[in-house]
């Protein structure tokens, strides 16, 4: 007789040891790790620009075009990375790409001139972590897992933040203590230590061990590998493009980079220092909203899986936004409680967004909706890489970060409208792959 689908489910979740746990968790601790130590690299930008401005007598606003590079690649890579991972596999595409980052992070010692650090910093570790983006994190999910998707989503996002958390205070006191090569370097060597990792316990897909995915009730062949990653991720693009919804996610999430990556994780700590806060404690409060960013996001994943995402995402960016114009008031020289308070209120919110956004793009655009988010995340970063220029040039003009403050501000009220306004869409009418 066949095998009802609980015992099914038993056989497949029972280890050699006995234990019920399905194959899906490991590949998301992996996953997990691979983020963490990919996160270095996003940890560091901030921290140079003091001392690259120091060393080369580059301008600010020159070092945040680098800057800028990095993040738009970073996003506009995504959602080719996720089609090449249809492709070749997860584990071939994110080996690639964590060499990359080890590459252009470490030829930086060697940088002389301006266009190096934007041919290094900014078009190799671009590339490399424009692979490893959230799309890396939304593929496996969508692979591996049919329950508890905005839970593993929101666990898997908070694994940068981790990184952030482990990597930003070392990277901040070698910066002080022994110059940023160190620093660089350290980021190379991360980027490498990952890469056996991956290759060796990284699988693509349930069926290559004869699972089904977690939660799914029938067996889940392995798609054939899809011809064309480029074409495909444009064809996807045009697709989505003809519909409203994927222009206001695109829109949230563009504000979201701004006032995050672009914003905090970029200026933040040259901002502190202008209102004598030393370098070390600015970066160690950087750290400290990647503690409470896993937090709010491991939360924002179970929320996702019980209320409405656009509403979440409409509190999430309102609250970001009130928090924003209030910190212009609250640097100063030393830590103190407003501080705090802003700090672990912001580290809560921090990617909050991201599981509520993934599951829209599910929600709207089923099978592409990797692809999809590889997109909506390009916004995130173009978002980002803009703030991040006109962050430096408005320091170097006007001599402060109020401004930029201000209107990212705004502009987070605005992203809350924005996210209210997203049609529901059935279940029955996603837009399916071509």
């Amino acid at each position: 007789m066949p095998q009802t689908t609980e015992a099914a489910a038993v056989e497949e979740t029972r280890s050699p040891g006995g234990f019920r746990i399905h194959r899906a968790w490991f590949v998301a601790a992996v996953t997990f790790v691979t983020i963490i130590g990919a996160a270095a690299f996003r940890s560091l930008p901030g921290l140079l620009i003091d001392p690259l401005h120091e060393d080369f007598g580059w301008s600010r606003g020159t070092i945040g075009a680098a800057v800028s590079v990095n993040l738009a690649l970073y996003g506009l890579t995504a959602p080719f990375a996720a089609a090449l991972m249809d492709r070749f596999g997860i584990r071939r595409v994110v080996a690639v790409a964590l060499t990359v980052i080890a590459v252009g992070s470490g030829l930086t010692v060697w940088m002389t001139a301006a266009w190096q650090l934007m041919l290094y910093w900014g078009l190799l570790v671009g590339l490399g972590s424009g692979s490893m983006a959230l799309a890396f994190a939304a593929t496996v999910t969508n692979r591996w897992f049919t329950e508890r998707r905005g839970l593993v989503t929101g666990i898997l996002t908070a694994a940068s933040a981790s990184g952030q958390l482990i990597f930003l205070p070392v990277l901040s006191w070698m910066v002080e203590r022994h110059d940023w090569r160190p620093a660089a370097v350290t980021v190379a060597l991360a980027a490498l230590a990952v890469v056996p990792f991956v290759w060796l316990l990284l699988r693509d897909h349930p069926a290559d061990v004869g699972l089904k995915p977690y939660g799914a009730t029938e067996f889940v062949p392995k798609p054939e590998p899809v011809q064309g990653a480029a074409r495909r991720a444009v064809t996807v693009l045009f697709k989505a493009a003809r519909t409203g919804p994927f222009w206001l996610l695109a829109g949230t999430f563009a504000i979201c980079g701004a006032s995050t990556n672009g914003l905090i994780q970029t200026h933040f700590v040259p901002a502190a220092h202008d209102h004598g806060m030393p370098v070390t404690a600015a970066a160690s409060l950087l750290a400290v909203i990647g503690v409470f960013d896993v937090v709010g996001t491991v939360a924002s994943g179970w929320f996702t899986d019980r209320f409405e995402p656009r509403r979440l995402l409409a509190v999430y960016y309102a609250l970001r936004g009130v928090s924003l114009l209030f910190l212009p008031m609250l640097l100063a020289p030393s830590v103190h409680p407003p501080m705090l308070f802003f700090i672990v209120f912001y580290g809560l919110d921090w990617v909050a967004t991201v599981p509520p956004t993934v599951a829209l793009c599910r929600e709207q655009y089923g099978e592409d909706s990797a692809i999809v988010f590889g997109w909506v995340l390009a916004s995130h970063q173009v978002g980002a890489a803009l703030i991040a220029f006109l962050g430096g040039v408005a320091r170097d003009v006007f001599g402060t970060y109020d401004m930029i403050w201000y209107a990212s501000g705004a502009l987070c009220a605005a992203a809350a409208l924005m996210a209210l306004v997203i049609r529901r869409r059935p279940e029955n009418s996603v837009l399916a792959a071509a």
